[in-house]
């Protein structure tokens, strides 16, 4: 399943990472989403009992990427080389890709082209057999967890620069309450589990108080 690049450009969007039936992921998956729906995003993060973390943060990081490219995918007319020079969070804040293999140097680039190298990269890893185990019993990596902290901590970004450049645009197209609670989730799941660093969250920290202090 292919979406259209915010709906009038010729990109094609990532494709959906979708968890095959019949797996346990994707039995972990619809037990996330019933517990989402009870709209209890605290206790929906938690790790089910007897269930594994590594299986739990794979199934949430999918399901988080899924959610970042569609809502990324509603704003990227706006998103362009002119209007979005730099990727950045705010005027404090500014992001260079590098991925470590193929950009081993951090580059300057704008917004769009960043975003377009982190969602392919992520979508590589997620893909990776060897990273992403989708068979039953095949092992994940002995370094899953950091390998999913990288992930996480990029998808942040595109979440960090959709709130403070395009979020007129968000509130034009009515996508505010989506992408709040897309965020919130993200936030509740990455604080459960220790998965992002504070610092790394600085750009959004003052909307993160602000939307979790309800729940405490």
């Amino acid at each position: 399943m292919s979406f259209l690049f915010g709906g009038r450009s010729n990109k094609t969007f990532k494709p959906k990472k979708n968890i095959p039936e019949g797996t346990h992921q994707y039995d972990l998956m619809k037990h996330a989403a019933v517990t989402l729906g009870s709209g209890n995003l605290r206790q929906a993060v938690m790790l089910p009992e007897g269930e594994d973390l590594n299986e739990w943060v794979a199934v949430n990081t999918v399901d988080f990427f899924n959610q970042i490219n569609m809502l990324y995918g509603t704003i990227t007319e706006f998103c362009t080389e002119e209007s979005c020079p730099v990727m950045s969070a705010g005027p404090k804040y500014e992001y260079h890709w590098a991925d470590g293999q193929t950009v081993k140097k951090p580059i300057k680039c704008s917004a769009p082209k960043y975003i377009d190298y982190l969602m392919s990269w992520v979508q590589d890893q997620l893909d990776d057999e060897n990273l992403f185990p989708s068979k039953i019993g095949v092992p994940f990596p002995k370094n899953f967890l950091s390998i999913a902290k990288t992930i996480l901590k990029r998808l942040f970004r595109v979440y960090a620069h959709i709130y403070h450049q395009h979020f007129k645009e968000v509130v034009q197209l009515s996508e505010e309450a989506h992408l709040n609670t897309s965020f919130k989730h993200f936030i509740y799941f990455v604080q459960e589990f220790n998965l992002i660093e504070r610092r790394e969250l600085a750009p959004l920290q003052e909307l993160i108080d602000k939307l979790t202090s309800k729940d405490r």
